[in-house]
């Protein structure tokens, strides 16, 4: 499924929920670096004391010349929770995502496919799968509302917990079972999580092609995910077919190794 190469819309770092800088003040750090690119997670703005409206965001877009990406939240909430009242909610929060990266003029909105404790009995586990595959309809139906794609991540796997997009087949299998216009429910590639799965990402490159829309860029030793900095990543970038390419670092100044 490799496709024509496509315009890169910005190239950048995310902002993780441990660093202290202001958007503004990340931003100007950004283009110190000669990078174009903001994504913001979803719990950075929960969580930052002068975390921007949209509208800043949409301000701050002309006044650095950025594109921005927006992360949903992942780590209180599951899109695949098997308790129905939990997967609401969490519905709910990734359509708020959705608006507010639509009113910034976000280009696209990353998200994660939900996940499972592995202990539960089968049945919990189908159902949470289930769950997992009407959320993301959902919220691809949103996404198509609002003119914002929504962009599929594949996820770390995880001893505890079973999650649903680790492999390119089972990536491939949830879009499936979605089914939903490939124009709003895009791909993320994250090539730190397929190097500690043990896949090439080529692999994701080959099977979705022009359906990945951002690409994250770190590295790993392959037995964690540890967010290390990616010095080769001309290469992937060149290749993969993104309009976003994100640094997603765990310190600050690991984004200026990987541009060094």
């Amino acid at each position: 499924m490799r496709g024509a190469r496509k315009h890169l819309s910005g190239l950048g770092a995310a902002m993780d929920l441990r660093f202290s800088e202001s958007v503004a003040e990340f931003a100007e750090y950004i283009a110190s670096l000669g990078l174009d690119h903001i994504e913001l997670k979803r719990e950075y703005l929960h969580a930052h004391p002068d975390a921007p409206t949209p509208h800043e965001l949409a301000v701050l877009r002309s006044e650095y010349d950025l594109t921005f990406t927006l992360h949903a939240p992942f780590r209180d909430w599951n899109l695949g929770s098997f308790n129905d009242a939990s997967r609401r909610a969490s519905v709910e929060q990734v359509k708020r995502t959705l608006d507010d990266a639509a009113a910034a003029g976000a280009g696209a909105v990353v998200v994660h496919g939900g996940s499972v404790p592995r202990r539960y009995p089968a049945p919990v586990r189908e159902k949470a799968r289930r769950n997992a595959v009407a959320s993301l309809a959902e919220c691809a139906e949103h996404a198509a509302h609002v003119g914002v794609p929504l962009c599929l991540e594949n996820q770390p796997q995880s001893e505890s917990n079973a999650r649903h997009t680790t492999t390119p087949a089972d990536l491939d299998a949830i879009l499936d079972d979605v089914n939903a216009d490939p124009e709003w429910l895009k791909v993320t590639l994250d090539i730190g999580h397929a190097n500690v799965n043990g896949f090439d990402w080529e692999q994701f490159v080959d099977r979705f092609g022009d359906r990945i829309e951002v690409v994250h860029l770190h590295d790993n030793d392959g037995t964690s995910d540890d967010h290390e900095p990616l010095s080769a990543w001309e290469t992937i970038v060149d290749d993969v077919p993104a309009s976003y390419a994100v640094f997603e670092m765990k310190a600050v100044e690991d984004i200026a190794v990987c541009v060094d």
